[in-house]
């Protein structure tokens, strides 16, 4: 869904602004879908924690980065974020290595959630006369919640480093960024 989302993004087109934001959050909601349906028949595989991830990683990444160099935000911004995800990547490579999982916590749902918002307004744009009066500004709504999952993704990539010292300590076999009191 990459490729069409980003044919989308224009500058010029309020509409396709709309339409680049209805499939970025359909592709989501199939992500969840997805997620759901393999959990519940048991079809969870290792390879699938490995691909699922990725491909959300690739589809954020290549829409910040698209975004950035259409001006909608900016480049220091996208830098923590993409930094925090080869990070905690890197993080997982090792703790999988020392056999200690690390799974995403309420931190790094949290930043999930305030991304996929910010850029789904991001990708909208346009500001839109709200029915009460007055307009609301996409762009400017996007950029608070992408500012507020930057601070989440450096907190929840500290307490996943906490986690996973403690878990090499021999305290735990599996790393969220839940665990912060009990790494702490």
């Amino acid at each position: 869904m990459i490729p069409p989302i980003l044919l989308l993004v224009d500058k010029t087109d309020p509409f396709k602004g709309v339409l680049a934001m209805a499939l970025f959050l359909i592709a989501g909601g199939l992500d969840l879908l997805d997620g759901w349906l393999a959990r519940r028949q048991g079809l969870v595989t290792f390879f699938g924690k490995f691909a699922d991830p990725l491909a959300d990683k690739i589809m954020v990444m290549a829409l910040l980065v698209y975004l950035t160099a259409e001006g909608r935000m900016p480049p220091w911004l996208v830098a923590v974020l993409l930094g925090r995800e080869f990070y905690i990547s890197g993080l997982r490579i090792m703790a999988l290595n020392e056999g200690v999982e690390i799974s995403a916590g309420a931190g790094g749902k949290a930043k999930t959630s305030f991304q996929v918002i910010g850029i789904a307004c991001v990708l909208i744009y346009f500001p839109y006369l709200a029915p009460w009066g007055g307009w609301v500004r996409f762009n400017e709504i996007g950029l608070l919640f992408l500012y507020v999952s930057a601070v989440l993704s450096v907190w929840s990539a500290v307490t996943y480093t906490r986690g996973f010292i403690a878990a090499l300590a021999g305290q735990t076999e599996e790393v969220s960024d839940d665990d912060e009191e009990r790494a702490g």
